[in-house]
């Protein structure tokens, strides 16, 4: 099938209306070599990606924004649900995010400031520190070059500048306040609407909508359960501080709730401050108990507990975690290290979950090789087969017919696939 553009000039047609298998089609497609294809996609891929940094300082705030509108626009559903005006529930989401954004801004900033008066104090204990060890590694035949760049790499002040960027990356959104608080108020009242619209797309895409219903029910989820244990990890971790004597322990708190949002690596951004502040209160002996505590806690609440809450809500690999982490925190500084996961599901959710021939990526990106139905429907089938062995176990050896010991398991790839009733939306199959 080919179109006319004028007299004597055809062209093959190779859009959605023309027929598979029109050899037309199959020639023009092979018109163009696969290497140019993959060198004009990296070009565009680095335009995109030089033009994002340059704007770094509006698309951070934005995306912020978005996510903090995400997160509270469930309430507005269930005041509705509940007979409230529209006006009045749209008054409470504007209340809520403002509210947010000011208590986060506050404790940001306090914390900053804190720092700011407090490390200075024992900047001379870690001089005499760096030059004993300075002296030890003297010993040892390191040459005086080195020694100096040892002793420029271990200074205080520059650890102070990192917890000070990590902390004021956020609080450093005041430098866009109105900005900031204009686009909060125009996502805000218009988040009523979302699902109108959504539904609209519905009907002319429906993979489009399910993508970005997918995409917001998976931030959410992520965002829920990061801030559930973040507070709890920060008090736990504030209450060890203030037991040890650690001073600064309410900060070092806000830091490990704030570097919770930072996949891999946030806890060991966590520990580094106060332990080498106990290094230099207390000796080694109470920077190691720092050092033990935090991995105790952390280990326990993030890597056991936690990940049994997120589930599947961000189905990404451990490997696709870390580069996406390091790619955002090299774009967008700080604030993209923290918003590094909803950020990767938004591009995943715009370039491979709506196109069902992308699926194929979706494959390499996603923690199993299974599809999020067929892994649900495993945990679903081992779960029950753990009820049957525990009901089969307690009822004896005298187990009456249709127990666990009369029916076998149903193996994981025998469970149809069925939607698990859980909320959770599904992406519909291509």
């Amino acid at each position: 099938m080919v179109g006319s553009y004028g007299p004597g000039v055809t062209i093959p047609q190779t859009g959605a209306g023309a027929p598979a298998g029109d050899p037309a089609v199959s020639n023009a497609r092979r018109a163009i070599p696969r290497a140019l294809v993959v060198l004009l996609g990296a070009a565009s891929v680095v335009v995109v990606v030089a033009g994002a940094q340059a704007v770094a300082w509006l698309i951070g705030p934005a995306f912020m924004a978005l996510i903090i509108v995400i997160a509270v626009a469930p309430v507005q559903g269930w005041l509705r649900r509940k007979g409230w005006p529209g006006w009045a529930t749209t008054l409470v989401v504007i209340l809520l995010v403002y509210g947010l954004l000011l208590v986060l801004a506050f404790g940001l900033i306090l914390s900053v400031a804190q720092l700011a008066t407090e490390l200075p104090q024992y900047s001379a204990k870690a001089d005499g520190m760096v030059n004993g060890l300075v002296g030890e590694l003297a010993r040892f035949g390191v040459g005086p070059d080195q020694l100096a760049a040892a002793r420029g790499s271990l200074d205080l002040g520059k650890l102070a500048g990192v917890v000070g960027a990590i902390l004021g990356s956020v609080a450093g959104l005041a430098s866009n306040l109105v900005f900031l608080l204009a686009l909060l108020l125009f996502l805000s009242v218009e988040s009523g609407g979302a699902g109108v619209r959504l539904a609209s797309i519905g009907r002319d895409r429906p993979q489009v909508s399910a993508a970005l219903t997918h995409f917001a029910w998976g931030t959410r989820q992520y965002l829920l359960v990061t801030t559930v244990f973040g507070l709890i990890v920060a008090l736990l971790d504030w209450a060890a501080l203030a037991i040890m004597g650690i001073p600064l322990a309410l900060t070092w708190g806000l830091l490990s709730f704030v570097t919770n949002y930072i996949p891999n690596v946030g806890f060991i951004i966590g520990v580094i401050p106060p332990a080498l502040l106990a290094l230099l209160t207390g000796g080694w002996s109470l920077a190691i108990a720092v050092v033990v505590v935090y991995c105790v806690l952390n280990f326990i609440v993030q890597s056991i507990i936690q990940p049994r809450f997120i589930g599947d809500a961000v189905g990404l690999s451990v490997t696709v975690t870390f580069v996406a982490l390091v790619f955002w925190a090299w774009l967008l500084g700080p604030l993209g290290a923290i918003l590094a996961i909803p950020l990767t599901l938004l591009c995943k959710a715009l370039l491979v979950d709506i196109d069902p021939q992308a699926r194929w990526a979706a494959v390499l990106l996603r923690d199993t090789p299974m599809e999020p139905e067929e892994a649900a429907a495993a945990k679903a089938a081992r779960k029950a087969a753990r009820r049957s062995r525990r009901h089969g176990h307690a009822e004896g050896n005298g187990a009456a017919p249709g127990t666990s010991e009369d029916v076998p398991s149903t193996p994981p790839e025998d469970v149809p696939d069925t939607p698990s009733g859980d909320g959770k939306p599904r992406l519909p199959s291509s």
